[in-house]
């Protein structure tokens, strides 16, 4: 059994390309307890306990611009400061990923990082982007993915991992670990 230990529809996207079918089971903690380099494991560790022989995947994406880590924003007011605040520079988005299989001992995770440059962005193209409600559930405020909206200048890195899941990164280490082909 494989378990995404997300309900990210993005990571949902992304996994299929390596398992067509697999469990969905959003690991229920507060992620505000955890430092972010540890959140992805925490995750995968919180479903593997009951779940031991089950292959679990779980991530926790970052956006950070100047040592600062813009999360999910709280409201609309906050993701307007965050698209003001990243407009016309340069981020890092990092993803932690964990692969958990308790019964045989496996516990990797892994950071894969990714440079994102935002174009200028002006008053009116932050609105309606926010209009959207898209920005209130991604880190940063920003999906990558909204076409409809010229955010991005241009990128350096995984495209996957900006998404959210570096799936390539994954499906490597997966092969590696001897659990796919």
């Amino acid at each position: 059994m494989v378990i995404l230990a997300s309900k990210s529809p993005r990571r949902i996207t992304l996994l299929k390309k390596i398992f067509p079918s697999f469990e969905i089971m959003p690991a229920d903690i507060d992620e505000y307890l955890y430092p972010e380099d540890q959140l992805s494991l925490v995750k995968a560790k919180a479903i593997s306990s009951s779940y031991p022989s089950a292959l679990i995947l779980s991530a926790d994406t970052l956006v950070i611009k100047n040592n600062k880590v813009y999360g999910k924003p709280k409201d609309e007011e906050d993701a307007r400061r965050m698209l003001h605040e990243l407009s016309s520079s340069m981020h890092e988005v990092k993803t932690y990923y964990s692969i958990v299989l308790e019964e045989k001992g496996i516990c990797l995770t892994r950071c894969v990082t990714s440079k994102v440059y935002f174009a200028p962005l002006n008053d009116e193209l932050i609105e309606a982007y926010i209009a959207t409600k898209s920005p209130l559930d991604k880190a940063g405020a920003y999906g990558i993915q909204d076409k409809d909206f010229p955010l991005i200048d241009h990128i350096e890195g995984s495209y996957d991992n900006i998404v959210g899941f570096p799936i390539e990164e994954i499906k490597q280490d997966l092969i590696s670990l001897g659990l796919i082909d």
